[in-house]
């Protein structure tokens, strides 16, 4: 049974991949399960609505009881109706995208992004999975998380950018760094051209119940016009840290 339901989420999983949809053989070659097997699970959750079918197409999506489930969850931890207008406030300030993550295992979800008003700029899909190690906001999460010591030695440092940080030593100084200064920087770490500075969204404990982010091109900010928006970026998380639930 616990196979079973590995198995199904694996399937949901590989359908968010594919939002304009998928076909059954596609989906039992990537997933690695017989199309029998396949279509059963599918069948399943085509019941639950957690997957519908096009009868033209004959491709699958993700159901709307997915997006119904995501929507409690949004409004149960706060922030449906909460963190966007205090995402929007900055943005206005700093005329770049706010991105917003939370800690989920070994990994970030970005769970809002609000877009700036230039043609150019960084966007950070809600719900798509990141790497901690090499991202501001990653390094925030993991520097004031109560796993911390776990993180730092357990992390795969993949080498996802000429700056990425890969040796062990170095990331544990670097999260020291963040932890005793407040906010973390990527100067093209996780993808080349691309800076971000972020700062923690804590709760009382101290601990980061999300992150913050202002990331831009390379080409049009320096690292140091990117700290510059710390200040604005700390008032951002306070006013979010005292209104999320934790």
């Amino acid at each position: 049974m616990a196979d079973m339901v590995g198995k199904a989420l694996r399937v949901l999983s590989l359908l968010g991949e594919h939002p304009d949809g998928v076909g059954l053989s596609e989906l039992a070659r990537r997933a690695g399960y017989p199309v029998s097997t396949t279509h059963r699970l599918l069948s399943s959750l085509q019941d639950q609505g957690f997957a519908r079918s096009d009868p033209g197409s004959k491709r699958y999506v993700l159901g709307l009881r997915l997006f119904e489930l995501g929507q409690r969850v949004s409004h149960a931890r706060g922030f449906a109706g909460v963190a966007l207008p205090v995402l929007r406030s900055l943005t206005e300030q700093t005329g770049e995208p706010t991105l917003m993550a939370v800690l989920d295992g070994h990994e970030q979800v970005y769970v809002h992004s609000v877009h700036g008003p230039r043609q150019i700029q960084i966007r950070g899909e809600p719900g798509r999975r990141g790497p901690l190690h090499c991202t501001s906001m990653g390094k925030c999460l993991v520097a004031f998380s109560p796993r911390r010591e776990e993180l730092v030695s357990e992390l795969e440092l993949a080498p996802l950018a000429p700056r990425t940080i890969t040796a062990r030593d170095e990331f544990a100084r670097e999260v020291e760094s963040v932890r005793a200064r407040g906010y973390a920087v990527a100067d093209e770490e996780h993808e080349p051209g691309i800076r971000a500075v972020g700062v923690p969204v804590l709760g009382p404990d101290g601990f980061a119940i999300a992150a913050l982010s202002t990331a831009a091109p390379a080409y049009r900010m320096s690292m140091g016009e990117l700290e510059a928006f710390v200040p604005a970026l700390r008032a951002a998380a306070r006013e979010l840290g005292a209104v999320l639930p934790r």
